[in-house]
């Protein structure tokens, strides 16, 4: 099992005064220190601001921006709507999936670096085809552009 630092968690904690109306915040600031909401930390937290495990587990999954599976540093969304469906998204997905060594049944990279998600819209139709990373849209993208995106993500790690 993974260990956390407690003190982080705490910090947070602190920022909002353990007040579990503020749990949303909370936990949107302990998934942006670790790219996702960790099992232990959540029970953790529960205890701390009075909530029960089920209750904070209800929250973290019935809001989509929330995961608790660990995520790679960069999350690149594939659109799928419309619009870049017809740009053929499909391919630049496949080539994604090729140059990070994910697939539709494993979505995170064995390096840790990538997680692929797929999405209905991004909302950027007219810069259809699109991929976002982490908070970031490239545009009009091809095959061999999102290979070369995820290239140049690798050489940012070296």
């Amino acid at each position: 099992m993974e260990k956390f630092d407690l003190k982080v968690i705490d910090e947070i904690l602190e920022n909002y005064g353990c007040d579990k109306t503020r749990i949303i915040s909370i936990m949107q600031d302990v998934q942006a220190v670790y790219r996702y909401l960790p099992a232990e930390v959540l029970k953790y937290i529960a205890g701390k601001v009075g909530i029960s495990e089920a209750k904070i587990f209800g929250v973290a999954t019935f809001y989509g921006n929330f995961s608790l599976d660990a995520k790679g540093k960069y999350v690149l969304k594939v659109c799928r709507g419309t619009a870049c469906h017809v740009r053929r998204s499909d391919k630049i997905l496949d080539a994604i999936y090729e140059a990070t060594g994910t697939n539709e049944g494993k979505a995170t990279s064995d390096d840790g670096l990538f997680t692929i998600e797929t999405v209905s819209c991004l909302g950027a139709c007219g810069l259809s085809p699109v991929v976002m990373v982490n908070d970031t849209v490239h545009p009009q993208m091809t095959p061999d552009k999102a290979k070369a995106l995820i290239t140049e993500l690798r050489t940012k790690e070296d």
